[in-house]
Parts: C-alpha cells; structure tokens; sequence
C-alpha cells in the first residue's frame, strides 16, 4: 500500500481491497472516537487496543511507511528521467484495478446491473473532467500544505482514486516526494521538516474524518459505490497514457512538464513505443496475478463481507 500510495494515479485503498483488508482497515480507523477515547481515559488499555485492532494497525502502519520511503526517491527519479516508461506502469495498473474494482460490484438484479452501469459512466465523466483540468498552482504556506494532507489521505484509502495524483494536481507530490527522498539521506532542513510535519497532521485529521464517512456508505450502498469508483478508475487513464505532448522543454524538470502534459497519439511505432506498451501490458499482469494469489490464500474481497445495496 505504501508504494502504492506514492504512485500518482495508483491508490493504495485499490491494494488493500485487492488482498482483502480493506474493510479491516476501514473498520479499525473508523474506531477512533469518543468510545475508544473513554477506555484509554479509564485505562483499560487492552479492550482499546482490541477496539482500534492494534496490532493490525501497527504492522500495516509499519508496513506503508516502509514502502512509502523506499519508493518516494525511486519515483521521484522516474518520473524526471523516464516519464513515458513511469506512465505507461501506472496505466497498466490502474486498468487493471479497475476492471477488478468493477468485477466487486456483483449487481444481484438487472435494474441493478443498469443503475451499476449508469453510476459508473458517471464515474468515468467526472474522473476525465478532474484529470483533465490544469494543475494548482503551488501556495505558499503551511495552512495550504495542510489541506492537502487531509484531500491527498482521504483519496490514498478510497479504492480508485489516487491520493498522489490528487497532490500532483494539487502541485504538493514533488514536494513531498523530494523531501522524503532526502529525508532518507539525512539531507533536510528545518523547513522541510515543518512542512512534512504539518502535512503529516493533516493527513491524520483526514483519515479520522473521512474513514467514518466512507464505512457507512460501503456498507449501505456498497454495489453503487463500488460502481462509481470503477469509473474514477476507467475515467482517470486520460491523464496517465503513456505518450504525452506539451509546450515545455523535453529537458525540463517533470514538475514543468506536467502542468501541460495532455494525451496524443505516436506518430510511428518504434522499438521504445512498442517497450512503453510491454511495461503497460506487464503491470496489467501483475495486478492480476496479485489478485489470484489474494484468493487462493483465502483473503476473500470485502464484497464478500458488506451486504450490496
């Protein structure tokens, strides 16, 4: 999940609902609140750990960071040197995820299967408007670095849509990433680690918000929801085709580039056109494979665990 999370257009909440935690997740974090809080304020430490599913949340804690570091540097690097390789990885996955995404609806009735199909055209439409709008401008201050702490977490755990992607349009993912990449290496100052803090915090006051939120419409109205987040997936590869054009320089930082990057078709098929489509091709495999090997060891998706709608 943590090297899914620093991918943009790739989301870890699609990770965690391919292997079957997702509602493990959802649950535990949904759990803190006044409850939770009253047992540690009797300290009655075991029942608020069996409440918040401690040792679940530390270990995937642990994990996500883990991942999240070790790839920030290695994203960061590909998306400046090999652009067109790095996207055509991330329309690879994403399709895949969504056509997984979309095989956990499981409409029981055909007015069903019809209201699925409609939330999910809906659902590529809005994610093709969002994808393809200019980036923000980056604002300065740590008030805006913030706020996208708290938007950037909320899309990391909603399965199809991409919490990095989000900070790419929001111009906070190369900030981020480069800081974590030297942070790594000890090579940080006071300000980046202001920065990394306060976005931290935000994404912490997002997560507890928006994880109660998202655990009452999965369960209420799992099969529409499932529906609409299978077209975010669909609709966002506008913005992740591998072969882009824009009006800044080749040579240009990635964080340049991006702001006018916009889909066109190859005008020839040469050997690293036909490579960027192997990459694509590869990752769409691994996703699958990922998700045979999820089933075969028995972790059952969450559609097999909410009630549809």
């Amino acid at each position: 999940m943590g090297a899914a999370d620093i991918v943009p257009g790739v989301s870890g909440g699609t990770v965690a609902l391919v292997l079957g935690i997702y509602q493990r997740l959802v649950t535990a974090v949904s759990h803190v609140d006044a409850t939770l809080l009253g047992m540690v304020a009797r300290r009655e430490w075991g029942a608020a750990a069996r409440r918040l599913d401690l040792r679940f949340l530390v270990a995937l804690a642990v994990g996500i960071l883990t991942g999240a570091a070790g790839l920030a540097g290695l994203m960061h690097t590909l998306l400046e040197d090999h652009t067109e390789a790095t996207f055509a990885a991330f329309f690879g996955l994403i399709l895949a995820s969504g056509l997984l995404v979309g095989k956990m609806c499981r409409p029981s009735t055909s007015g069903q299967l019809w209201r699925c199909v409609l939330l999910g055209a809906a659902g590529v439409g809005v994610a093709y408007l969002l994808v393809s709008q200019a980036g923000i401008s980056n604002r300065p201050g740590l008030g805006y670095t913030f706020l996208c702490g708290c938007i950037g977490i909320c899309a990391m755990i909603l399965p199809g849509v991409s919490g990095s992607y989000l900070l790419l349009l929001l111009d906070k993912y190369h900030e981020i990433t480069g800081i974590i990449k030297n942070l790594v290496h000890l090579d940080v100052t006071a300000s980046d680690l202001a920065t990394l803090m306060v976005f931290a915090l935000g994404c912490l006051v997002g997560l507890l918000a928006f994880s109660k939120l998202l655990k009452w419409v999965l369960v209420r109205h799992y099969t529409a929801t499932m529906a609409v987040l299978c077209g975010f997936m669909i609709g966002s590869l506008y913005k992740v085709w591998p072969f882009q054009a824009g009006d800044a320089p080749v040579d240009a930082p990635f964080k340049e580039r991006a702001a006018s990057m916009h889909p066109v078709w190859p005008e020839a098929f040469g050997g690293h056109e036909w490579t960027c489509l192997g990459v694509a091709a590869g990752c769409f495999v691994g996703v699958l494979v990922i998700d045979a090997v999820a089933r075969r060891g028995d972790r059952l998706p969450v559609a097999d665990h909410v009630p549809a709608s």
